[in-house]
């Protein structure tokens, strides 16, 4: 089999080889795959109080909150079926017993060490929530991407995202991490909620990069940068804290995801063990292949994801 040994790119103009991949094409997901199908992804139903939040609301997360548009049924992604097929993340207008009814997915496994993590996302363009993609161990070693809608401004073309290592030093901070230097604010060259676009954070030994469409955001390091394992979140909330969120959104507002695609190196013994067993020349041809940009996905060639865990969106549909 190909790429027996591993997946690569390039970082810091230096290559990367990472041993285990996730590869999530939700434009191919059924409906019911959400909830109880999918091996890689796990929708998330708990309540934050409005102290917890730290807002003017709590938080209901909630698997209905979750869906699948316009799922398509053919092995390969087409323009064609849907400008928004995909994972939809939906924050409602109206809350519940003061709480706003939200969305999170979160990954499975919780091995994911030092690795390239990608998601092709379309923001809401209603104001008043905050979209997130991120690696997160606990509330002190997190990996953030969040985008705030209701500082999106068509007028003036201004997108920013806000970059963020949660830490020890941001706890003490009240959780304000951009009282910290682990926090950046970076202005999109694009409308986020006119199209989908690539995000990735590329988690290395002592340091953090952002990307948006492989153009570099930012980079972080020093001592805030984790050196742990830990999973990947999608989320989409609001708690109505004029300081961050805003909101609750005046109408329904839905964060889209088409793809996640993830490159990594696992924390997990046997895991570790299962490459060496299949790694047995890295020099051979096609040991390593190079991870590409887009809707391309190893999983899809039939001879590249040997010894991976890899989820079959037909294992539902029978």
């Amino acid at each position: 089999a190909d790429c027996e040994c591993g997946y690569s790119t390039s970082i810091d103009g230096s290559p990367v080889v990472f041993t285990d991949l996730i590869e999530s094409d939700f434009t191919r997901f059924a409906q019911d795959h959400v909830a109880q199908l999918n091996t890689d992804w796990a929708p998330q139903a708990f309540n934050l109080t409005r102290e917890r939040a730290r807002g003017d609301y709590g938080e209901m997360f909630a698997v209905e909150n979750v869906f699948v548009a316009n799922p398509s049924s053919s092995s390969s992604y087409s323009e064609g079926q849907g400008e928004s097929a995909g994972l939809g993340l939906v924050v409602r207008s109206k809350s519940v017993d003061g709480m706003v009814p939200v969305a999170e997915m979160d990954t499975r496994r919780l091995d994911l060490l030092w690795g390239t993590y990608r998601a092709s996302m379309k923001m809401t363009d209603v104001p008043g929530t905050c979209a997130a993609f991120f690696w997160y161990l606990n509330d002190t070693q997190e990996i953030d991407m969040e985008f705030l809608s209701k500082d999106f401004n068509s007028t003036n073309s201004s997108y920013p995202v806000n970059l963020v290592l949660q830490s020890r030093e941001a706890a003490l901070a009240g959780y304000d991490a951009s009282r910290t230097g682990n926090f950046a604010k970076a202005y999109l060259p694009f409308d986020p909620t006119d199209d989908f676009h690539e995000y990735r954070i590329d988690y290395t030994p002592g340091k953090v990069l952002f990307y948006a469409d492989g153009r570099r955001l930012a980079e972080m390091d020093g001592p805030a940068v984790p050196s742990t394992a830990g999973h990947l979140i999608l989320q989409h909330w609001s708690n109505g804290n004029k300081f961050w969120s805003g909101g609750p959104p005046a109408e329904d507002a839905t964060l889209m995801v088409r793809y996640v695609k993830a490159y990594f190196n696992s924390s997990s013994s046997q895991r570790q063990q299962d490459w060496a067993a299949r790694c047995r020349d890295p020099a051979a041809p096609n040991a390593v292949c190079g991870i590409r940009d887009g809707m391309w996905f190893f999983k899809d060639q039939g001879n590249m994801t040997n010894n991976q865990t890899v989820y079959g969106e037909s294992e539902g549909s029978s």
